[in-house]
């Protein structure tokens, strides 16, 4: 599958998805492009998925209609994003044509505060 990254996506992702043709829009020369227009060229260039760190793309762009997959991680820090790299790459490889999927990436619990 071909997979092309957004400007916010973590690009250590890119090793975990070996099984994949990874790209990112900064080296497909459409780093400046708005996700719209990203989308549309993404789809036109052959992508099959397109994997963001925007959780509002869904409520920014009408979806309907899109061939390219989408996928969203809930936040984009790597040293959280590699806490859930099976799931990740899980929510890749389950993709389907036109779907959105989205992974959370939740904050890691605060440790209680110990007064002394």
């Amino acid at each position: 599958m071909r997979v092309l990254f957004d400007t916010r996506a973590p690009n250590g992702l890119a090793r975990h998805l070996q099984d994949h043709a990874v790209a990112t829009a900064e080296q497909c020369g459409w780093g400046q492009l708005e996700n719209g227009d990203l989308l549309t060229v993404a789809e036109e260039s052959g992508y099959e998925l397109f994997l963001a760190a925007d959780k509002n793309l869904r409520y920014q762009q009408n979806l309907a209609g899109r061939k390219i997959s989408i996928l969203v991680l809930g936040r984009s820090p790597w040293p959280l994003v590699r806490q859930h790299i099976p799931a990740i790459v899980a929510a890749v490889n389950a993709a389907t044509p036109g779907s959105f999927l989205e992974v959370e990436i939740p904050l890691p619990a605060k440790k209680p505060f110990a007064r002394s």
